[in-house]
Protein backbone atom coordinates (compact mmCIF):
# COMPACT_ATOMS: atom_id res chain seq x y z
CA UNK A 1 0.00 0.00 0.00
CA UNK A 2 3.47 2.27 0.19
CA UNK A 3 3.84 2.17 -3.32
CA UNK A 4 0.28 3.01 -3.88
CA UNK A 5 -0.32 5.95 -1.42
CA UNK A 6 3.16 7.54 -2.66
CA UNK A 7 2.16 7.42 -6.46
CA UNK A 8 -1.42 8.55 -5.46
CA UNK A 9 0.33 11.59 -3.92
CA UNK A 10 2.33 11.91 -6.83
CA UNK A 11 -0.66 12.38 -9.21
CA UNK A 12 -1.94 15.07 -7.06
CA UNK A 13 -4.92 13.49 -5.62
CA UNK A 14 -6.30 15.00 -2.17
CA UNK A 15 -9.40 14.05 -1.04
CA UNK A 16 -10.57 10.55 -1.46
CA UNK A 17 -13.93 10.81 -1.84
CA UNK A 18 -16.13 13.48 -3.92
CA UNK A 19 -18.63 15.89 -1.77
CA UNK A 20 -21.53 14.73 -4.01
CA UNK A 21 -21.23 11.20 -2.48
CA UNK A 22 -22.71 9.78 0.59
CA UNK A 23 -19.52 8.46 2.54
CA UNK A 24 -21.24 5.73 3.70
CA UNK A 25 -20.95 3.72 0.56
CA UNK A 26 -20.37 6.43 -2.04
CA UNK A 27 -24.03 6.50 -3.34
CA UNK A 28 -23.39 9.44 -6.08
CA UNK A 29 -25.86 8.69 -9.11
CA UNK A 30 -24.03 7.73 -12.93
CA UNK A 31 -24.66 9.66 -15.23
CA UNK A 32 -25.28 7.34 -18.09
CA UNK A 33 -27.03 4.00 -18.93
CA UNK A 34 -28.01 3.41 -21.97
CA UNK A 35 -26.08 1.95 -24.51
CA UNK A 36 -23.61 4.33 -26.44
CA UNK A 37 -23.47 3.35 -30.39
CA UNK A 38 -21.99 5.84 -33.09
CA UNK A 39 -21.59 8.17 -30.15
CA UNK A 40 -24.81 8.62 -29.11
CA UNK A 41 -26.48 6.86 -25.92
CA UNK A 42 -28.97 5.08 -26.46
CA UNK A 43 -31.94 2.34 -25.68
CA UNK A 44 -31.55 -1.32 -26.89
CA UNK A 45 -33.61 -2.00 -29.38
CA UNK A 46 -35.35 -4.41 -27.67
CA UNK A 47 -36.15 -1.67 -24.78
CA UNK A 48 -34.57 -4.05 -21.88
CA UNK A 49 -33.09 -3.19 -19.11
CA UNK A 50 -31.17 -5.02 -16.15
CA UNK A 51 -29.88 -3.86 -12.82
CA UNK A 52 -26.27 -3.29 -11.17
CA UNK A 53 -25.47 -3.57 -7.87
CA UNK A 54 -23.24 -2.71 -5.18
CA UNK A 55 -21.84 -5.74 -3.49
CA UNK A 56 -21.16 -3.70 -0.27
CA UNK A 57 -24.92 -3.89 0.52
CA UNK A 58 -26.38 -5.93 -2.32
CA UNK A 59 -28.28 -3.11 -3.00
CA UNK A 60 -29.29 -1.78 -6.84
CA UNK A 61 -26.90 1.13 -8.01
CA UNK A 62 -29.14 1.56 -11.54
CA UNK A 63 -31.08 -0.07 -14.52
CA UNK A 64 -29.04 0.08 -17.67
CA UNK A 65 -29.89 -0.71 -20.96
CA UNK A 66 -29.34 -4.58 -22.19
CA UNK A 67 -27.95 -5.12 -25.49
CA UNK A 68 -28.74 -8.18 -27.51
CA UNK A 69 -27.85 -8.98 -31.20
CA UNK A 70 -29.44 -6.15 -32.50
CA UNK A 71 -27.48 -3.61 -30.77
CA UNK A 72 -24.45 -5.33 -31.59
CA UNK A 73 -25.50 -5.24 -35.48
CA UNK A 74 -26.04 -1.40 -35.29
CA UNK A 75 -22.82 -0.96 -33.35
CA UNK A 76 -21.22 -3.10 -36.11
CA UNK A 77 -22.74 -0.91 -38.94
CA UNK A 78 -21.31 2.51 -37.17
CA UNK A 79 -17.82 0.98 -36.71
CA UNK A 80 -17.74 -0.34 -40.22
CA UNK A 81 -18.73 3.12 -41.17
CA UNK A 82 -15.79 4.64 -39.12
CA UNK A 83 -13.70 2.19 -40.22
CA UNK A 84 -14.23 3.27 -44.12
CA UNK A 85 -11.00 3.63 -45.68
CA UNK A 86 -12.42 7.60 -46.41
CA UNK A 87 -14.04 8.08 -43.25
CA UNK A 88 -12.36 10.92 -40.66
CA UNK A 89 -11.01 8.62 -38.73
CA UNK A 90 -8.99 6.92 -41.08
CA UNK A 91 -8.14 10.03 -42.20
CA UNK A 92 -6.73 11.52 -39.16
CA UNK A 93 -2.31 11.02 -38.96
CA UNK A 94 -0.90 8.83 -36.54
CA UNK A 95 -0.80 12.59 -33.90
CA UNK A 96 -3.98 13.34 -34.93
CA UNK A 97 -4.68 9.61 -33.07
CA UNK A 98 -2.14 10.91 -30.17
CA UNK A 99 -3.93 14.20 -29.78
CA UNK A 100 -7.34 12.26 -29.28
CA UNK A 101 -5.75 9.76 -26.69
CA UNK A 102 -3.85 12.07 -24.25
CA UNK A 103 -7.02 14.27 -24.85
CA UNK A 104 -8.60 11.77 -23.49
CA UNK A 105 -6.32 10.64 -20.79
CA UNK A 106 -7.08 14.50 -19.50
CA UNK A 107 -10.41 14.24 -19.14
CA UNK A 108 -9.79 11.32 -17.20
CA UNK A 109 -7.78 13.09 -15.11
CA UNK A 110 -10.34 15.47 -14.58
CA UNK A 111 -12.93 13.12 -13.65
CA UNK A 112 -11.09 10.97 -11.72
CA UNK A 113 -12.57 11.04 -8.36
CA UNK A 114 -16.17 9.83 -10.24
CA UNK A 115 -14.40 7.42 -12.29
CA UNK A 116 -13.07 5.74 -9.15
CA UNK A 117 -15.92 6.46 -7.09
CA UNK A 118 -17.90 4.61 -9.67
CA UNK A 119 -15.52 1.59 -9.90
CA UNK A 120 -16.00 1.16 -6.02
CA UNK A 121 -20.18 1.01 -6.43
CA UNK A 122 -19.89 -1.63 -9.10
CA UNK A 123 -16.55 -3.24 -8.04
CA UNK A 124 -16.26 -3.24 -4.60
CA UNK A 125 -12.71 -2.76 -4.96
CA UNK A 126 -11.24 -0.05 -1.95
CA UNK A 127 -11.29 3.08 -2.99
CA UNK A 128 -7.82 4.07 -3.03
CA UNK A 129 -7.32 1.02 -5.34
CA UNK A 130 -9.89 2.20 -7.33
CA UNK A 131 -7.68 5.82 -8.15
CA UNK A 132 -5.23 3.87 -8.34
CA UNK A 133 -6.82 2.02 -11.75
CA UNK A 134 -7.70 5.08 -13.02
CA UNK A 135 -4.32 5.98 -12.95
CA UNK A 136 -3.01 3.30 -14.46
CA UNK A 137 -5.46 3.23 -17.30
CA UNK A 138 -4.45 6.45 -17.92
CA UNK A 139 -0.81 5.66 -18.18
CA UNK A 140 -2.05 3.09 -20.32
CA UNK A 141 -3.21 5.11 -22.70
CA UNK A 142 -0.68 7.54 -22.68
CA UNK A 143 1.64 4.68 -23.60
CA UNK A 144 -0.30 3.53 -26.05
CA UNK A 145 -0.57 7.28 -27.44
CA UNK A 146 3.11 7.48 -28.22
CA UNK A 147 3.19 3.80 -30.35
CA UNK A 148 0.74 5.33 -33.48
CA UNK A 149 3.23 6.36 -35.16
CA UNK A 150 6.22 3.76 -34.95
CA UNK A 151 4.94 0.46 -36.06
CA UNK A 152 6.78 -0.19 -39.18
CA UNK A 153 6.67 -2.28 -41.97
CA UNK A 154 10.16 -3.10 -43.96
CA UNK A 155 11.69 -3.39 -47.49
CA UNK A 156 13.04 -6.88 -48.09
CA UNK A 157 15.66 -7.69 -50.68
CA UNK A 158 14.31 -9.53 -53.35
CA UNK A 159 16.34 -9.87 -56.72
CA UNK A 160 14.47 -8.02 -59.73
CA UNK A 161 11.98 -7.13 -57.31
CA UNK A 162 11.10 -4.38 -54.68
CA UNK A 163 9.22 -5.99 -51.72
CA UNK A 164 7.61 -4.05 -48.64
CA UNK A 165 5.53 -4.36 -45.92
CA UNK A 166 3.14 -2.33 -44.18
CA UNK A 167 0.92 -2.73 -40.91
CA UNK A 168 -2.74 -2.14 -41.39
CA UNK A 169 -5.60 -1.77 -38.96
CA UNK A 170 -7.78 -5.40 -38.73
CA UNK A 171 -10.82 -3.42 -38.38
CA UNK A 172 -13.53 -3.42 -36.45
CA UNK A 173 -12.54 -5.48 -33.49
CA UNK A 174 -14.82 -6.91 -30.39
CA UNK A 175 -13.40 -6.46 -26.83
CA UNK A 176 -15.11 -8.52 -23.85
CA UNK A 177 -14.43 -7.63 -20.11
CA UNK A 178 -14.32 -8.68 -16.62
CA UNK A 179 -15.66 -6.95 -13.68
CA UNK A 180 -12.57 -7.65 -11.52
CA UNK A 181 -10.29 -4.71 -13.15
CA UNK A 182 -13.52 -3.50 -15.52
CA UNK A 183 -11.90 -0.06 -15.84
CA UNK A 184 -8.10 -1.43 -16.12
CA UNK A 185 -9.22 -3.59 -18.67
CA UNK A 186 -10.78 -1.48 -20.75
CA UNK A 187 -7.93 0.71 -21.11
CA UNK A 188 -5.34 -2.43 -22.12
CA UNK A 189 -7.96 -3.06 -24.99
CA UNK A 190 -8.59 0.54 -26.14
CA UNK A 191 -5.59 1.32 -26.18
CA UNK A 192 -3.34 -0.88 -29.01
CA UNK A 193 -6.65 -0.51 -30.54
CA UNK A 194 -6.98 3.12 -30.71
CA UNK A 195 -3.46 3.49 -31.51
CA UNK A 196 -3.48 1.19 -34.76
CA UNK A 197 -6.12 3.04 -35.87
CA UNK A 198 -8.89 -0.17 -35.53
CA UNK A 199 -12.92 0.76 -34.50
CA UNK A 200 -14.67 -0.69 -31.15
CA UNK A 201 -17.76 -2.74 -30.14
CA UNK A 202 -16.68 -3.23 -25.84
CA UNK A 203 -19.06 -5.04 -24.07
CA UNK A 204 -18.43 -4.35 -20.08
CA UNK A 205 -19.15 -6.93 -17.94
CA UNK A 206 -22.78 -7.20 -16.72
CA UNK A 207 -21.88 -6.95 -13.39
CA UNK A 208 -19.77 -3.64 -13.64
CA UNK A 209 -20.82 -1.28 -17.00
CA UNK A 210 -20.38 2.12 -15.18
CA UNK A 211 -16.70 2.90 -15.91
CA UNK A 212 -17.14 2.42 -19.30
CA UNK A 213 -20.24 4.36 -19.81
CA UNK A 214 -18.70 7.13 -18.73
CA UNK A 215 -15.64 6.55 -20.42
CA UNK A 216 -17.55 6.46 -23.67
CA UNK A 217 -18.92 9.44 -22.91
CA UNK A 218 -15.51 11.02 -21.97
CA UNK A 219 -14.14 10.00 -25.79
CA UNK A 220 -17.19 11.62 -27.77
CA UNK A 221 -16.14 14.56 -25.06
CA UNK A 222 -12.41 14.28 -26.30
CA UNK A 223 -13.70 14.39 -30.28
CA UNK A 224 -13.23 10.81 -31.53
CA UNK A 225 -15.42 10.43 -34.23
CA UNK A 226 -19.05 8.35 -34.13
CA UNK A 227 -18.28 5.24 -34.98
CA UNK A 228 -15.33 4.25 -33.51
CA UNK A 229 -15.87 3.98 -29.83
CA UNK A 230 -19.16 1.56 -28.86
CA UNK A 231 -20.17 0.29 -25.94
CA UNK A 232 -23.08 -2.48 -25.52
CA UNK A 233 -24.36 -3.32 -22.15
CA UNK A 234 -25.53 -7.18 -21.79
CA UNK A 235 -24.71 -10.83 -20.88
CA UNK A 236 -22.45 -13.24 -22.54
CA UNK A 237 -24.53 -15.63 -23.90
CA UNK A 238 -26.67 -13.20 -26.11
CA UNK A 239 -24.32 -9.63 -26.61
CA UNK A 240 -21.29 -11.53 -25.88
CA UNK A 241 -22.52 -14.35 -28.17
CA UNK A 242 -23.32 -11.80 -31.05
CA UNK A 243 -19.44 -10.01 -31.04
CA UNK A 244 -18.00 -13.51 -30.80
CA UNK A 245 -19.97 -14.53 -33.69
CA UNK A 246 -20.22 -11.34 -36.12
CA UNK A 247 -19.12 -11.82 -39.63
CA UNK A 248 -18.15 -8.45 -39.83
CA UNK A 249 -16.10 -8.27 -36.55
CA UNK A 250 -12.36 -9.35 -37.46
CA UNK A 251 -10.58 -9.84 -34.49
CA UNK A 252 -11.95 -10.60 -30.75
CA UNK A 253 -10.64 -10.22 -27.44
CA UNK A 254 -11.56 -11.72 -24.64
CA UNK A 255 -10.25 -11.78 -20.85
CA UNK A 256 -12.06 -13.72 -18.29
CA UNK A 257 -13.10 -17.61 -17.59
CA UNK A 258 -11.18 -20.28 -19.27
CA UNK A 259 -14.92 -22.39 -20.02
CA UNK A 260 -16.24 -18.86 -21.81
CA UNK A 261 -12.78 -18.57 -23.31
CA UNK A 262 -13.27 -21.61 -25.15
CA UNK A 263 -17.01 -20.73 -26.52
CA UNK A 264 -15.98 -17.42 -27.46
CA UNK A 265 -12.71 -19.02 -29.98
CA UNK A 266 -15.58 -21.47 -31.05
CA UNK A 267 -17.65 -19.21 -31.54
CA UNK A 268 -15.12 -16.87 -33.57
CA UNK A 269 -13.87 -20.25 -35.95
CA UNK A 270 -17.73 -20.93 -36.89
CA UNK A 271 -18.23 -17.79 -38.07
CA UNK A 272 -15.74 -15.69 -39.80
CA UNK A 273 -12.16 -17.16 -38.84
CA UNK A 274 -11.92 -13.72 -36.72
CA UNK A 275 -8.66 -13.62 -34.83
CA UNK A 276 -8.89 -14.41 -31.54
CA UNK A 277 -6.66 -13.23 -28.13
CA UNK A 278 -7.54 -14.46 -24.91
CA UNK A 279 -6.68 -13.34 -21.31
CA UNK A 280 -7.61 -16.34 -18.82
CA UNK A 281 -7.42 -18.14 -15.60
CA UNK A 282 -4.18 -18.55 -13.76
CA UNK A 283 -3.12 -20.48 -10.31
CA UNK A 284 0.27 -18.98 -9.90
CA UNK A 285 2.86 -20.51 -7.74
CA UNK A 286 5.10 -18.06 -5.54
CA UNK A 287 7.78 -19.76 -4.07
CA UNK A 288 9.84 -18.35 -0.62
CA UNK A 289 12.97 -19.89 -0.65
CA UNK A 290 14.92 -19.76 3.02
CA UNK A 291 17.52 -17.73 2.26
CA UNK A 292 14.92 -15.25 2.31
CA UNK A 293 13.88 -12.28 4.54
CA UNK A 294 10.90 -13.92 6.77
CA UNK A 295 8.79 -10.47 7.14
CA UNK A 296 9.15 -9.41 3.22
CA UNK A 297 8.62 -13.14 1.74
CA UNK A 298 5.30 -12.81 4.36
CA UNK A 299 4.44 -9.75 2.97
CA UNK A 300 4.91 -10.68 -0.78
CA UNK A 301 3.15 -13.41 -0.73
CA UNK A 302 0.07 -12.03 1.43
CA UNK A 303 -0.46 -8.79 -1.25
CA UNK A 304 -0.21 -11.40 -4.30
CA UNK A 305 -3.16 -13.62 -3.03
CA UNK A 306 -5.44 -10.72 -1.03
CA UNK A 307 -4.81 -8.17 -3.72
CA UNK A 308 -8.17 -6.85 -5.18
CA UNK A 309 -10.30 -9.27 -2.91
CA UNK A 310 -8.12 -12.62 -4.65
CA UNK A 311 -10.32 -11.81 -7.52
CA UNK A 312 -6.86 -11.29 -9.76
CA UNK A 313 -6.36 -13.58 -12.74
CA UNK A 314 -2.63 -13.17 -11.51
CA UNK A 315 -3.55 -14.17 -8.11
CA UNK A 316 -0.28 -15.33 -6.38
CA UNK A 317 -2.84 -18.95 -5.04
CA UNK A 318 -0.38 -20.76 -4.18
CA UNK A 319 1.87 -20.21 -1.63
CA UNK A 320 5.57 -22.63 -1.65
CA UNK A 321 7.52 -22.15 1.26
CA UNK A 322 10.68 -24.20 1.79
CA UNK A 323 10.62 -26.53 4.67
CA UNK A 324 13.02 -24.99 6.86
CA UNK A 325 11.26 -21.72 7.64
CA UNK A 326 7.39 -23.23 7.16
CA UNK A 327 6.03 -23.17 10.50
CA UNK A 328 7.12 -20.04 11.25
CA UNK A 329 6.01 -18.32 8.22
CA UNK A 330 2.61 -19.97 8.29
CA UNK A 331 2.26 -18.32 11.72
CA UNK A 332 2.95 -14.80 10.36
CA UNK A 333 1.07 -15.11 7.22
CA UNK A 334 -2.15 -16.33 9.32
CA UNK A 335 -1.70 -13.60 11.82
CA UNK A 336 -1.01 -11.11 8.98
CA UNK A 337 -4.62 -12.52 7.22
CA UNK A 338 -5.98 -11.49 10.53
CA UNK A 339 -5.01 -8.04 10.48
CA UNK A 340 -6.19 -7.47 7.39
CA UNK A 341 -9.45 -4.72 7.55
CA UNK A 342 -12.47 -5.52 5.68
CA UNK A 343 -15.52 -3.41 5.29
CA UNK A 344 -17.05 -0.40 3.57
CA UNK A 345 -14.88 -0.24 0.35
CA UNK A 346 -15.23 3.80 0.81
CA UNK A 347 -13.56 3.72 4.38
CA UNK A 348 -9.65 5.30 3.92
CA UNK A 349 -8.05 2.17 5.99
CA UNK A 350 -10.13 -0.59 4.32
CA UNK A 351 -7.76 -3.30 2.66
CA UNK A 352 -10.50 -5.40 1.21
CA UNK A 353 -14.01 -5.25 0.15
CA UNK A 354 -16.74 -7.73 -0.53
CA UNK A 355 -16.34 -10.14 -3.60
CA UNK A 356 -18.44 -9.19 -6.35
CA UNK A 357 -21.83 -10.64 -5.78
CA UNK A 358 -23.43 -14.02 -4.72
CA UNK A 359 -22.34 -16.02 -7.18
CA UNK A 360 -18.81 -15.69 -6.06
CA UNK A 361 -19.77 -15.59 -2.48
CA UNK A 362 -20.74 -18.83 -2.30
CA UNK A 363 -17.87 -19.97 -4.94
CA UNK A 364 -15.40 -18.97 -2.61
CA UNK A 365 -17.07 -20.60 0.65
CA UNK A 366 -17.19 -23.46 -1.15
CA UNK A 367 -14.04 -24.08 -2.11
CA UNK A 368 -13.01 -22.93 1.58
CA UNK A 369 -14.95 -26.26 2.74
CA UNK A 370 -13.37 -28.23 0.07
CA UNK A 371 -10.05 -27.23 1.26
CA UNK A 372 -10.99 -28.08 5.40
CA UNK A 373 -12.92 -31.21 3.55
CA UNK A 374 -9.55 -32.97 2.05
CA UNK A 375 -7.42 -32.25 5.01
CA UNK A 376 -5.92 -28.91 4.50
CA UNK A 377 -5.73 -26.99 8.14
CA UNK A 378 -7.53 -23.98 8.48
CA UNK A 379 -5.65 -21.04 10.14
CA UNK A 380 -7.40 -17.71 9.72
CA UNK A 381 -10.53 -16.77 8.23
CA UNK A 382 -13.19 -19.15 5.92
CA UNK A 383 -16.34 -17.51 7.08
CA UNK A 384 -18.95 -15.05 5.10
CA UNK A 385 -18.96 -11.62 7.74
CA UNK A 386 -21.97 -10.40 8.40
CA UNK A 387 -25.03 -10.60 6.32
CA UNK A 388 -25.28 -7.65 4.42
CA UNK A 389 -23.36 -7.77 1.28
CA UNK A 390 -20.66 -10.27 -0.10
CA UNK A 391 -17.82 -10.02 2.46
CA UNK A 392 -15.73 -13.14 2.94
CA UNK A 393 -12.87 -12.97 6.02
CA UNK A 394 -9.09 -13.09 4.54
CA UNK A 395 -8.75 -17.28 4.67
CA UNK A 396 -5.20 -18.77 5.04
CA UNK A 397 -4.68 -22.87 4.76
CA UNK A 398 -0.99 -24.81 5.97
CA UNK A 399 -0.77 -28.10 5.00
CA UNK A 400 -2.00 -28.01 1.45
CA UNK A 401 -1.34 -31.04 -0.84
CA UNK A 402 -1.09 -30.47 -4.90
CA UNK A 403 -3.61 -32.50 -5.34
CA UNK A 404 -6.73 -31.04 -3.55
CA UNK A 405 -9.19 -28.63 -5.35
CA UNK A 406 -7.82 -25.56 -3.79
CA UNK A 407 -4.49 -26.21 -5.15
CA UNK A 408 -5.39 -27.10 -8.63
CA UNK A 409 -8.75 -24.83 -9.47
CA UNK A 410 -9.06 -21.05 -9.66
CA UNK A 411 -10.74 -19.21 -6.70
CA UNK A 412 -10.84 -16.15 -6.93
CA UNK A 413 -11.45 -15.41 -3.21
CA UNK A 414 -9.77 -14.38 -0.75
CA UNK A 415 -8.13 -17.72 0.24
CA UNK A 416 -4.18 -18.19 0.70
CA UNK A 417 -3.29 -21.54 0.14
CA UNK A 418 0.42 -22.70 1.40
CA UNK A 419 2.20 -25.58 0.65
CA UNK A 420 5.78 -26.99 1.81
CA UNK A 421 8.96 -27.75 -0.75
CA UNK A 422 12.15 -29.35 -0.12
CA UNK A 423 14.21 -28.31 -3.31
CA UNK A 424 14.57 -26.23 -6.28
CA UNK A 425 14.12 -29.50 -8.66
CA UNK A 426 10.89 -30.14 -7.05
CA UNK A 427 9.34 -26.63 -7.05
CA UNK A 428 9.91 -26.15 -10.90
CA UNK A 429 8.37 -29.55 -11.13
CA UNK A 430 5.27 -28.93 -8.97
CA UNK A 431 4.55 -25.58 -10.20
CA UNK A 432 4.37 -26.74 -13.71
CA UNK A 433 1.13 -29.27 -12.39
CA UNK A 434 -1.45 -27.46 -13.13
CA UNK A 435 -3.17 -26.56 -16.41
CA UNK A 436 -2.40 -22.88 -15.88
CA UNK A 437 0.65 -20.91 -16.85
CA UNK A 438 -0.18 -16.75 -16.65
CA UNK A 439 2.09 -15.81 -13.53
CA UNK A 440 4.73 -16.89 -11.28
CA UNK A 441 6.67 -15.50 -8.11
CA UNK A 442 10.14 -16.40 -6.41
CA UNK A 443 11.56 -14.81 -3.51
CA UNK A 444 15.08 -15.41 -2.70
CA UNK A 445 19.01 -14.01 -2.11
CA UNK A 446 20.03 -16.43 -5.09
CA UNK A 447 20.00 -15.22 -8.14
CA UNK A 448 21.48 -18.59 -9.25
CA UNK A 449 18.21 -20.07 -7.58
CA UNK A 450 15.53 -16.80 -9.39
CA UNK A 451 17.26 -17.42 -12.89
CA UNK A 452 16.40 -21.24 -13.16
CA UNK A 453 13.18 -20.69 -11.84
CA UNK A 454 12.28 -17.86 -13.73
CA UNK A 455 13.45 -19.96 -16.50
CA UNK A 456 11.81 -23.25 -15.73
CA UNK A 457 8.33 -22.34 -14.91
CA UNK A 458 5.61 -21.91 -17.44
CA UNK A 459 4.30 -19.00 -17.04
CA UNK A 460 3.57 -15.61 -19.52
CA UNK A 461 4.60 -13.38 -16.53
CA UNK A 462 7.80 -13.98 -13.39
CA UNK A 463 8.51 -11.48 -10.73
CA UNK A 464 11.45 -12.11 -8.75
CA UNK A 465 11.05 -10.79 -5.06
CA UNK A 466 8.13 -8.18 -6.38
CA UNK A 467 4.78 -9.73 -7.48
CA UNK A 468 1.94 -8.40 -9.69
CA UNK A 469 4.55 -5.79 -11.52
CA UNK A 470 2.83 -5.10 -14.65
CA UNK A 471 3.56 -2.22 -16.70
CA UNK A 472 1.90 -0.65 -19.52
CA UNK A 473 5.47 -1.34 -21.77
CA UNK A 474 5.55 -5.03 -20.36
CA UNK A 475 3.75 -7.92 -22.34
CA UNK A 476 0.88 -9.67 -20.47
CA UNK A 477 -0.59 -13.42 -21.14
CA UNK A 478 -0.23 -16.98 -20.27
CA UNK A 479 0.89 -20.41 -21.48
CA UNK A 480 -1.41 -23.19 -21.55
CA UNK A 481 -5.20 -23.02 -20.19
CA UNK A 482 -4.49 -19.27 -19.22
CA UNK A 483 -4.74 -17.69 -22.98
CA UNK A 484 -3.40 -17.00 -26.35
CA UNK A 485 -1.42 -13.72 -27.20
CA UNK A 486 -0.47 -10.67 -25.02
CA UNK A 487 -1.37 -7.36 -23.80
CA UNK A 488 0.60 -4.42 -22.92
CA UNK A 489 3.77 -3.73 -24.44
CA UNK A 490 4.74 -3.67 -28.23
CA UNK A 491 3.39 -7.38 -28.08
CA UNK A 492 0.08 -5.38 -27.39
CA UNK A 493 -0.16 -4.27 -30.83
CA UNK A 494 0.33 -7.28 -32.56
CA UNK A 495 -3.54 -7.97 -32.06
CA UNK A 496 -4.79 -5.51 -34.16
CA UNK A 497 -2.71 -5.11 -36.99
CA UNK A 498 -2.36 -7.09 -40.29
CA UNK A 499 1.16 -7.49 -42.65
CA UNK A 500 0.32 -6.77 -46.14
CA UNK A 501 3.58 -7.49 -48.53
CA UNK A 502 3.74 -5.14 -51.84
CA UNK A 503 5.84 -6.38 -54.15
CA UNK A 504 6.71 -4.02 -57.52
CA UNK A 505 8.99 -5.39 -60.74
CA UNK A 506 11.61 -3.06 -61.30
CA UNK A 507 11.25 -2.13 -64.96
Amino acid sequence: MQRLHKLLLEVGVGRWLLMRCDHSFGNCKPDYSQLFINNEFVDSVSGKTFATFNPATGKEIIKVSEGDKADVDLAVIAAKKAFHRNSEWRQLSPLQRTALMNKLCGLMTRDKDLLASLETQDNGKPYAEALFDVTYSMLTLQYYAGWTDKFFGDTIPAGGFTSMTRKEPVGVVGQIIPWNYPLLMLAWKWGPALATGCTIIMKPAEQTPLTALHMAALAKEAGFPAGVINVINGFGPTAGAAISEHPDIAKVAFTGSVDIGRIVMEAAAKSNLKRVSLELGGKSPVVAFDDADIDFAVDTTHEALFSNHGQSCCAGSRTYVHEKIYDQFVAKAAAKAKERKVGNPFEANVQQGPQIDQEMLTKVLGYIESGQKEGAKLQAGGKRIGNVGFFVEPTVFSDVKDDMRIAQEEIFGPVQSIFKFSSLEEMIDRANNVQYGLAAGVITNDINKALKFANSVDAGSVWINCYDAVLPSTPFGGYKHSGIGRELGKDGLDNYLETKTITMKLL
